[in-house]
């Protein structure tokens, strides 16, 4: 067997063990929009669970509710803020 023809599939072995490589290396872009930072109120802090990201917190239009951003390897998403007993926090 002719020593060329044995080396492609460890050539084509290596290459795409190489894009893979470098695939997981890369990086999403940095997001260019990011909310306006806005305090809650003392009151509110107190009551939440301390488990959950104050630090994102706001107060939505739509429902009148505070959310906050839920951050995982996956996705981020917006959840009710919650008390330490399970209920939505919102305002008046």
């Amino acid at each position: 067997m002719n020593a060329h023809k044995m080396h492609r599939p460890v050539r084509g072995l290596l290459c795409a063990g190489a894009l893979l490589s470098a695939a997981a290396c890369a990086t999403a872009p940095a997001s260019t929009t990011q909310a306006p930072e806005v305090t809650i109120p003392q009151e509110v802090v107190a009551m939440a669970d301390p488990r959950q990201n104050l630090f994102t917190a706001r107060l939505r239009a739509e429902d009148n509710c505070y959310w906050y951003a839920h951050s995982n390897p996956l996705e981020t998403t917006l959840l009710p803020l919650r008390t330490t007993d399970g209920r939505p926090i919102c305002a008046g």
